[in-house]
Protein backbone atom coordinates (compact mmCIF):
# COMPACT_ATOMS: atom_id res chain seq x y z
CA UNK A 1 0.00 0.00 0.00
CA UNK A 2 1.62 3.52 -0.65
CA UNK A 3 1.92 5.80 1.85
CA UNK A 4 0.32 9.09 1.54
CA UNK A 5 3.25 10.95 2.49
CA UNK A 6 5.95 9.70 -0.09
CA UNK A 7 2.90 10.44 -2.83
CA UNK A 8 2.49 14.00 -1.66
CA UNK A 9 6.55 14.62 -1.40
CA UNK A 10 7.33 13.06 -4.65
CA UNK A 11 5.03 15.48 -5.88
CA UNK A 12 7.13 17.90 -4.67
CA UNK A 13 9.99 16.92 -6.40
CA UNK A 14 8.62 16.22 -10.11
CA UNK A 15 6.97 17.91 -12.75
CA UNK A 16 3.50 16.89 -11.76
CA UNK A 17 2.02 17.80 -15.35
CA UNK A 18 4.37 15.38 -17.09
CA UNK A 19 5.82 13.14 -13.94
CA UNK A 20 9.18 13.74 -14.95
CA UNK A 21 12.12 14.69 -12.67
CA UNK A 22 14.66 17.67 -13.18
CA UNK A 23 16.94 17.44 -10.66
CA UNK A 24 19.80 19.83 -10.18
CA UNK A 25 22.56 18.27 -8.01
CA UNK A 26 24.40 20.76 -6.06
CA UNK A 27 26.62 18.45 -3.43
CA UNK A 28 29.79 18.46 -4.46
CA UNK A 29 31.31 21.39 -2.22
CA UNK A 30 31.97 18.09 -0.35
CA UNK A 31 33.75 16.04 -3.05
CA UNK A 32 35.62 18.21 -5.06
CA UNK A 33 35.09 22.10 -3.01
CA UNK A 34 33.83 24.98 -3.87
CA UNK A 35 33.97 24.69 -7.42
CA UNK A 36 32.71 27.36 -10.09
CA UNK A 37 29.01 27.76 -10.28
CA UNK A 38 28.01 26.82 -6.20
CA UNK A 39 30.13 29.27 -4.26
CA UNK A 40 27.12 30.72 -4.20
CA UNK A 41 23.72 28.25 -3.48
CA UNK A 42 21.12 30.97 -2.79
CA UNK A 43 22.00 32.02 -6.52
CA UNK A 44 21.83 29.02 -7.96
CA UNK A 45 18.97 27.71 -6.50
CA UNK A 46 17.27 30.47 -7.43
CA UNK A 47 18.26 29.97 -11.02
CA UNK A 48 16.95 26.40 -10.75
CA UNK A 49 13.51 27.16 -9.13
CA UNK A 50 13.21 30.16 -12.61
CA UNK A 51 14.66 27.41 -15.17
CA UNK A 52 12.08 24.80 -14.36
CA UNK A 53 14.07 22.24 -11.87
CA UNK A 54 11.91 20.01 -10.26
CA UNK A 55 14.17 20.15 -7.00
CA UNK A 56 18.08 20.60 -5.95
CA UNK A 57 20.33 18.10 -4.21
CA UNK A 58 22.02 19.78 -0.80
CA UNK A 59 23.88 18.57 1.78
CA UNK A 60 22.38 19.18 5.37
CA UNK A 61 24.70 21.81 6.03
CA UNK A 62 23.97 23.92 3.23
CA UNK A 63 19.92 23.78 3.35
CA UNK A 64 20.44 26.93 5.12
CA UNK A 65 22.46 28.72 2.82
CA UNK A 66 20.42 27.47 -0.27
CA UNK A 67 16.92 28.84 1.66
CA UNK A 68 15.79 31.55 -0.34
CA UNK A 69 12.37 33.03 1.56
CA UNK A 70 10.59 33.43 -1.84
CA UNK A 71 10.64 33.08 -5.43
CA UNK A 72 9.39 29.78 -6.88
CA UNK A 73 8.56 26.92 -5.41
CA UNK A 74 11.75 23.87 -5.55
CA UNK A 75 12.06 20.87 -4.12
CA UNK A 76 14.55 20.06 -1.71
CA UNK A 77 16.61 16.54 -1.69
CA UNK A 78 18.87 16.14 1.22
CA UNK A 79 22.10 13.80 0.48
CA UNK A 80 23.19 11.56 3.05
CA UNK A 81 26.56 10.20 1.50
CA UNK A 82 30.01 11.53 1.27
CA UNK A 83 33.91 11.02 0.65
CA UNK A 84 36.24 13.80 -0.97
CA UNK A 85 38.39 13.70 -4.13
CA UNK A 86 41.34 13.50 -1.66
CA UNK A 87 40.59 10.00 -0.03
CA UNK A 88 42.37 6.89 -1.24
CA UNK A 89 39.10 5.21 -0.43
CA UNK A 90 37.30 8.60 -2.47
CA UNK A 91 34.57 5.93 -4.07
CA UNK A 92 33.70 4.91 -0.78
CA UNK A 93 30.80 7.05 0.12
CA UNK A 94 29.92 7.12 4.22
CA UNK A 95 26.91 7.75 5.66
CA UNK A 96 26.62 11.66 7.01
CA UNK A 97 22.81 12.23 7.45
CA UNK A 98 19.68 10.52 8.74
CA UNK A 99 16.31 10.41 6.92
CA UNK A 100 15.29 12.13 10.15
CA UNK A 101 17.57 14.68 10.06
CA UNK A 102 16.42 15.83 6.41
CA UNK A 103 12.93 15.85 7.94
CA UNK A 104 13.38 18.27 10.58
CA UNK A 105 15.60 20.19 7.67
CA UNK A 106 12.37 20.50 5.43
CA UNK A 107 13.27 17.73 2.73
CA UNK A 108 10.88 16.39 0.31
CA UNK A 109 13.13 13.41 -0.08
CA UNK A 110 16.79 11.91 0.52
CA UNK A 111 19.53 10.56 -1.49
CA UNK A 112 22.23 8.28 -1.24
CA UNK A 113 25.47 7.83 -3.62
CA UNK A 114 26.89 3.96 -3.89
CA UNK A 115 29.61 2.79 -6.45
CA UNK A 116 29.18 -1.46 -6.80
CA UNK A 117 32.59 -2.89 -7.59
CA UNK A 118 34.13 -0.65 -4.67
CA UNK A 119 36.34 -2.31 -2.28
CA UNK A 120 33.91 -1.36 0.32
CA UNK A 121 30.87 -1.99 -1.35
CA UNK A 122 29.38 -4.19 1.53
CA UNK A 123 29.48 -1.12 4.03
CA UNK A 124 27.81 0.75 0.92
CA UNK A 125 25.05 -1.55 0.54
CA UNK A 126 24.43 -1.93 4.08
CA UNK A 127 24.10 1.66 4.57
CA UNK A 128 21.27 1.42 1.51
CA UNK A 129 19.57 -0.70 3.37
CA UNK A 130 19.38 1.02 6.57
CA UNK A 131 18.55 4.00 4.87
CA UNK A 132 15.91 2.13 2.76
CA UNK A 133 14.21 1.37 6.00
CA UNK A 134 13.94 4.87 7.73
CA UNK A 135 12.64 6.12 4.50
CA UNK A 136 9.87 3.34 4.37
CA UNK A 137 8.84 4.41 7.80
CA UNK A 138 8.96 8.08 7.63
CA UNK A 139 6.93 7.86 3.77
CA UNK A 140 10.48 9.74 2.33
CA UNK A 141 10.97 8.99 -1.30
CA UNK A 142 14.66 8.03 -1.30
CA UNK A 143 16.55 8.83 -4.60
CA UNK A 144 19.69 6.00 -5.51
CA UNK A 145 22.35 7.35 -7.17
CA UNK A 146 24.36 4.15 -7.93
CA UNK A 147 27.69 3.60 -10.41
CA UNK A 148 30.08 0.91 -11.63
CA UNK A 149 33.30 1.62 -10.34
CA UNK A 150 36.10 -0.09 -8.92
CA UNK A 151 39.05 -2.19 -9.78
CA UNK A 152 36.95 -5.03 -11.60
CA UNK A 153 34.71 -2.69 -13.46
CA UNK A 154 36.50 -1.56 -16.96
CA UNK A 155 34.25 0.51 -18.46
CA UNK A 156 32.08 2.74 -16.53
CA UNK A 157 29.72 2.78 -19.38
CA UNK A 158 29.13 -0.96 -19.98
CA UNK A 159 25.00 -0.85 -20.42
CA UNK A 160 24.94 -4.43 -18.58
CA UNK A 161 26.61 -3.06 -15.13
CA UNK A 162 24.20 0.09 -16.05
CA UNK A 163 21.44 -1.45 -15.83
CA UNK A 164 23.07 -3.81 -12.81
CA UNK A 165 23.00 -0.36 -10.99
CA UNK A 166 19.44 0.72 -11.91
CA UNK A 167 17.62 -3.04 -10.97
CA UNK A 168 20.06 -2.44 -7.44
CA UNK A 169 18.24 0.68 -7.04
CA UNK A 170 14.58 -1.22 -6.95
CA UNK A 171 15.56 -4.36 -5.35
CA UNK A 172 17.27 -2.24 -2.51
CA UNK A 173 14.00 0.01 -1.98
CA UNK A 174 14.73 2.78 -3.97
CA UNK A 175 11.91 5.09 -5.13
CA UNK A 176 14.38 6.82 -7.96
CA UNK A 177 17.34 5.47 -9.03
CA UNK A 178 20.11 7.83 -11.29
CA UNK A 179 22.49 5.94 -13.25
CA UNK A 180 25.26 7.36 -16.31
CA UNK A 181 23.63 7.40 -19.40
CA UNK A 182 25.03 4.64 -21.45
CA UNK A 183 25.67 6.23 -24.88
CA UNK A 184 22.94 5.20 -26.99
CA UNK A 185 18.96 4.82 -27.21
CA UNK A 186 18.79 1.19 -27.20
CA UNK A 187 21.01 0.63 -24.64
CA UNK A 188 19.65 2.61 -23.12
CA UNK A 189 16.24 1.38 -22.86
CA UNK A 190 17.65 -1.93 -21.78
CA UNK A 191 18.88 -0.01 -18.48
CA UNK A 192 15.22 1.57 -18.13
CA UNK A 193 13.62 -1.70 -19.09
CA UNK A 194 15.42 -3.64 -16.14
CA UNK A 195 13.62 -1.47 -12.93
CA UNK A 196 10.30 -0.40 -12.38
CA UNK A 197 11.37 2.79 -10.45
CA UNK A 198 11.41 5.89 -12.33
CA UNK A 199 15.41 6.12 -14.06
CA UNK A 200 17.02 9.54 -14.04
CA UNK A 201 20.74 10.32 -16.06
CA UNK A 202 23.61 12.25 -14.69
CA UNK A 203 25.82 14.72 -16.02
CA UNK A 204 29.22 13.84 -15.48
CA UNK A 205 32.02 15.38 -16.29
CA UNK A 206 31.42 19.23 -17.79
CA UNK A 207 30.77 18.27 -21.07
CA UNK A 208 32.24 20.43 -24.63
CA UNK A 209 30.06 21.14 -25.87
CA UNK A 210 25.67 22.16 -24.61
CA UNK A 211 24.99 20.52 -28.11
CA UNK A 212 26.47 17.21 -26.50
CA UNK A 213 24.16 17.65 -23.07
CA UNK A 214 20.92 18.45 -25.48
CA UNK A 215 21.24 15.06 -27.50
CA UNK A 216 22.45 12.98 -24.24
CA UNK A 217 19.05 14.02 -22.71
CA UNK A 218 17.28 13.72 -26.10
CA UNK A 219 18.50 9.96 -26.06
CA UNK A 220 17.49 8.97 -22.58
CA UNK A 221 14.27 10.58 -22.87
CA UNK A 222 13.57 8.68 -25.97
CA UNK A 223 15.26 5.46 -24.15
CA UNK A 224 12.28 5.58 -21.60
CA UNK A 225 13.90 7.85 -18.41
CA UNK A 226 11.96 9.53 -16.11
CA UNK A 227 14.34 12.45 -16.08
CA UNK A 228 17.69 14.30 -15.23
CA UNK A 229 19.71 14.65 -12.44
CA UNK A 230 22.73 16.88 -13.74
CA UNK A 231 24.99 19.53 -12.02
CA UNK A 232 28.19 20.75 -13.59
CA UNK A 233 27.02 20.84 -17.25
CA UNK A 234 23.53 23.04 -15.64
CA UNK A 235 25.47 24.96 -13.00
CA UNK A 236 28.81 25.88 -14.66
CA UNK A 237 26.81 26.84 -17.59
CA UNK A 238 27.29 30.17 -18.86
CA UNK A 239 23.11 30.78 -18.38
CA UNK A 240 22.15 28.28 -15.88
CA UNK A 241 18.60 29.40 -15.82
CA UNK A 242 18.50 29.53 -19.63
CA UNK A 243 20.20 25.77 -20.53
CA UNK A 244 17.22 24.53 -17.62
CA UNK A 245 14.63 25.86 -19.61
CA UNK A 246 15.96 24.46 -22.62
CA UNK A 247 16.09 20.87 -21.06
CA UNK A 248 12.83 21.40 -19.73
CA UNK A 249 11.42 21.36 -23.08
CA UNK A 250 13.30 18.53 -24.12
CA UNK A 251 12.04 16.51 -20.79
CA UNK A 252 8.80 17.81 -19.80
CA UNK A 253 7.87 18.49 -23.78
CA UNK A 254 9.33 15.78 -25.39
CA UNK A 255 10.97 18.69 -27.52
CA UNK A 256 14.15 17.61 -29.55
CA UNK A 257 17.67 18.57 -28.90
CA UNK A 258 17.71 20.82 -31.81
CA UNK A 259 14.60 22.45 -30.95
CA UNK A 260 16.24 22.99 -27.32
CA UNK A 261 19.38 24.45 -29.39
CA UNK A 262 17.62 26.97 -31.54
CA UNK A 263 16.03 28.14 -28.00
CA UNK A 264 19.07 28.45 -25.93
CA UNK A 265 21.09 30.34 -28.66
CA UNK A 266 18.01 33.01 -29.11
Amino acid sequence: MNHIGKLIRLERIMDRKSGKFIILPLDHGVTVGPIHGITNLKEIVNCAAEGGATAVVEHKGMVTHGFRGGGKDIGLIVHLSASTNLSEYSNTKTLVGTVEEAIKLGADAVSIHINIGDVNEREMLSDFGKISKEAREWGMPLLAMIYPRGNKIKNNYDPELIAHCARLGSELGADIVKVSYSGDVESFRKVCDATPIPVVIAGGEKMDSVKDVFEMVEGAMKAGAAGISIGRNIFQDKDPTKILQALSMIVKEGKTAKEAMEFYNK
